[in-house]
């Protein structure tokens, strides 16, 4: 969507071009590009400015982002979407299992994306999907939209450096050390579009932090952090450490208890990617591992 936004320049900011500043606030090279075509994208004290002009403390730096993003191709379908939090900057949700994150084959209108693009019309708002964190198919919890493109390039450089705080909880089969960490690289299984394994000669370094806060007839509740973010981290690495989660379709599919992976993302730690604010989200304990917590 279009985003307005005014900065009033500080004495520590005095000196710096408007180019400088501009990334310095997580302006990335495609959106200072495409400014550079809007003659009415950035002004100063009123003015037209150019990019190596030096600012000064008080100086007024008007700053007009266009959308020129698109949602092409996902057809907006209406869904019960649970909005856990929303500003013009970033909208959070809390998706529900069973839910694709995006369209692909045979999922062309039941994805999150769909759901978002039917939210977001709405409301009248041309806001193409932009996911920051992803969640698996069935993985429930909180999910961070940008809602413009700055917000996106800010939020999508916090997740690059780790930045973004991600609390899981999950039930896994047996009973768990108290804490730990689990540091084991992560690739593609041979043979298999979708699965993947440890892999210590090819895999992508991989590191999850872990505590036992419960024990329930055998299994065990964890809290989980990722350090990394790679393709089905918690439920390989669970599983190399001999504590499977249980229903994973893929990698362990024993279904006694459970209908699909009891995987969940609780919480959201991030900086507000325009106004700074400490951000902290939390998105409700799903029903299915409520009930199995309180037999």
């Amino acid at each position: 969507m279009d985003r307005i936004l005014d900065y009033f320049i500080t004495p520590n900011e005095e000196g710096l071009t408007v180019l400088n500043f501009l990334r310095s606030r997580g302006f990335s090279r495609h959106i200072l590009t495409a400014m550079k075509a809007d003659k009415k994208a950035l002004t100063l004290n009123g003015a037209k400015a150019g990019g190596y002009t030096l600012l000064k403390d008080s100086d007024h730096l008007h700053v007009q982002l266009l959308e020129n993003g698109s949602s092409e191709g996902i057809l907006p379908t209406p869904m019960d979407l649970s909005v856990l939090y929303e500003d013009e900057d970033i909208l959070v949700v809390n998706k529900s299992a069973d839910v694709p994150v995006h369209p692909s084959i045979g999922n062309y209108t039941n994805t999150l994306a769909n759901g978002v693009a039917a939210y977001f019309q709405s409301r009248g708002l041309n806001c193409p999907f932009r996911c920051i964190n992803r969640l698996d198919r069935d993985t429930s919890g909180g999910i961070i939209l940008a809602k413009n493109a700055l917000s996106a390039a800010v939020l999508s450089d916090e997740m690059r450096s780790r930045k973004i705080r991600r609390t899981y909880l999950a039930i896994v089969e047996g009973i768990i050390p108290e804490n730990g960490t689990i540091s084991a690289p992560i690739g593609r299984k041979e043979g298999s579009v979708m699965e993947r394994h440890i892999d210590f000669e090819h895999g992508e370094t991989a590191i999850t932090h872990y505590e036992r806060l419960a024990v329930i007839n055998g299994f065990s509740l964890a809290e989980l952090h990722l350090e990394t973010g790679r393709t089905h981290q918690i439920r390989v690495h669970m599983g190399y450490i001999g504590h499977p989660l249980p229903a994973d379709y893929l990698y362990n599919p024993v279904y006694d208890h459970f209908k699909r992976q009891p995987l969940h993302s609780f919480q959201l730690d991030f900086t507000h990617p325009i106004t700074e604010k400490k951000m902290c989200i939390t998105s409700p304990v799903p029903d299915d591992l409520y009930d199995f917590c309180h037999k």
